[in-house]
């Protein structure tokens, strides 16, 4: 199996207020992306952080900027978050049925790395076109909670679509969103995530660097007997 585990802290259970600190604190204790959940208010209830909060973090790291996207026109934040210095880009596919082959094609040429996010309730079919195009994205996002708020309780039934997404493609980075902690890992670990963010068990844990290397070494266990 091609793909590595990848533990990103989801940066929207951080302490915003110091966001820098934060970041960096995540860093020292093994995290390997940061994930940022950008939320316009609209595709989801809850607004939350655009590119100028990006661009002030990128000054104070180096750290791959795992953005997430919950935004009803993706197509309009690509440049700004281009700019801002995101790493990945990953919109939503129900946000952008008509558009998807345009935004990976900007995504990629202002340097970022193009995933696609869908919901619990969205069928995991939708996506197959978006991987295997001639322009393909390079991640898939199962949202495992319905988006736009944190702390929500991890939906076990959206594991079928990481199985499906794992047996069709083995070398794709599939990632997983909501509720993931040290009593859901094993699920997604065992149905082929690679890619796990991680928002209240890493940041409310005593010691976040034990809650990362635990999921990391879930991923990393499951692959090796798959």
């Amino acid at each position: 199996m091609g793909v590595t585990a990848k533990i990103a802290p989801s940066m929207l259970s951080s302490d915003f207020s110091n966001l820098a600190s934060e970041a960096a604190r995540m860093l020292d204790c093994g995290a390997d992306w940061l994930h940022m959940d950008i939320m316009d208010g609209h595709f989801v209830p809850n607004l939350t952080i655009g590119a100028p909060v990006i661009e002030s973090l990128r000054k104070h790291t180096k750290a791959y900027l795992d953005c997430h996207l919950m935004v009803t026109n993706p197509l309009d934040y690509v440049e700004p978050m281009g700019k801002a210095g995101a790493s990945g880009f990953t919109f939503h596919v129900e946000a952008s049925k008509d558009n998807w082959q345009e935004l990976v094609q900007k995504i990629k040429s202002k340097g970022m790395s193009p995933g696609v996010a869908l919901k619990p309730g969205t069928p995991i079919e939708e996506v197959f076109p978006l991987v295997e195009a001639d322009n393909p994205v390079d991640m898939v996002l199962v949202m495992t909670v319905e988006p736009g708020f944190g702390g929500q309780k991890f939906m076990p039934d959206t594991m079928d679509k990481v199985r499906t997404l794992r047996k069709k493609y083995p070398s794709l980075d599939i990632e997983v969103d909501g509720g993931l902690g040290p009593s859901t890992i094993a699920m997604a670990a065992s149905a082929g995530a690679n890619c796990i963010v991680a928002g209240s068990s890493v940041f409310g844990a005593p010691e976040p660097a034990h809650v990362i290397s635990l999921l990391k070494n879930s991923v990393e266990e499951a692959q090796k007997n798959s």
